[in-house]
């Protein structure tokens, strides 16, 4: 696979991503190509000691998308920035994918304009696979979109319930709607417009499900507006990093404590590496005509490699094409529905 990295996206800069494309190089049989400006990745490869090779390439950009700015004018002003470049060689098929760890909402913006969406879907979504009691839960939209529309929802669910059965093989994955509560009649007038066409959309859709639900991984989806799952995405980040911290206040307050942490530190390495954001690597923004991950800001190499790993096995496994597929049945569904899915086709940046 041909994985293209925006080597200048991300608060930290080159190095992370350059010494994740490096670790890639070693370990994964995919060409890489570092998208950024080529004298400033040349002498961060000589600061590692490393040099481009026949796998390893430099994809020469020398403008950098502002966080702070505005996503799609920084996108349209800057043709020749990492992250646009990088969706270039997406678009132009000389990469099967790329990672970035640059701005999200430009990432979705460079997507779109260049890569386009997959012919049929409204808005492209960000699936975040989440940490649960049972394995993995998929949280989609974790924030591509702050407002949504039922049929936006709809086409998220069955997006997810296709990377679900791609990734983890799984044939018949549920899928929740994340809510106030488990009764059909709460919710807000999206949640209460949507869980009908949930009902009626070809998957296997359980029903409301409430924050409490994901960490116990009551399904393997949960729906919901990027709005509301960014948060639920957070808050989960957050509790985790808070739970750990006050377990290594507790186990440093007391000797006896220090033992007995002494003697599961096995149990708590390997339940830090289950909780920790960066072995998943990034999420992939599906809707769009191309594999595109995206990463944390604030990113670190592991990240990086797991990102590209991921990005591959997204590549290998055809995604877009089984995305594309089912659109088609529900095409069909919005049609009848009203002319909600001409609109947003025709939906412009």
């Amino acid at each position: 696979m041909r994985i293209a990295i925006d080597a200048n996206g991300g608060d930290l800069g080159l190095g992370p991503n350059i010494e994740g494309a490096l670790l890639a190089d070693k370990n994964l049989n995919h060409n890489i190509f570092l998208v950024g400006r080529d004298p400033e990745i040349r002498e961060e490869l000589r600061r590692l000691k490393a040099e481009p090779s026949d796998r390893f390439h430099i994809a020469h950009a020398p403008d950098i998308i502002e966080m702070s700015k505005e996503p799609v004018d920084e996108c349209r002003s800057k043709p020749n920035s990492s992250l646009m470049v990088a969706a270039d060689l997406v678009a132009c098929g000389k990469a099967d994918a790329f990672v970035s760890a640059g701005n999200t909402g430009a990432t979705m913006v460079a997507s779109l304009l260049r890569i386009k969406r997959i012919k049929g879907i409204i808005r492209p979504a960000i699936g975040v696979p989440l940490p649960t009691i049972k394995g993995m839960t998929l949280l989609i939209d974790a924030g591509a979109n702050s407002d949504s529309k039922p049929w936006h929802l709809v086409q998220f669910a069955i997006m997810g319930s296709i990377y679900i059965k791609s990734v983890l093989g799984k044939e018949n994955p549920t899928v929740g709607i994340l809510s106030i509560g488990e009764e059909e009649t709460k919710g807000n007038n999206l949640i209460l417009e949507t869980i009908p066409l949930l009902k009626n959309a070809g998957i296997n859709f359980y029903g409301p499900v409430e924050g409490r639900d994901l960490p116990e991984g009551k399904t393997d989806i949960v729906v919901a507006d990027g709005f509301v799952g960014n948060i639920a995405l957070k808050l989960s980040e957050g509790m985790a990093k808070a739970i750990f911290a006050i377990l290594k206040e507790k186990i440093n307050s007391r000797f006896i404590y220090k033992i007995g942490a002494m003697l599961m530190k096995q149990i708590f390495v390997d339940l830090k590496k289950k909780m920790n954001p960066d072995e998943l690597g990034g999420a992939p923004l599906l809707g769009v005509n191309g594999v595109v991950i995206i990463c944390h800001g604030k990113t670190n190499p592991t990240a990086i490699f797991n990102a590209v790993k991921v990005a591959g096995n997204l590549s290998q496994s055809n995604i877009v094409e089984s995305i594309a597929k089912n659109m088609e049945s529900l095409k069909e569904k919005i049609n009848s529905n009203g002319t909600e899915d001409n609109q947003g086709e025709n939906e412009t940046l």
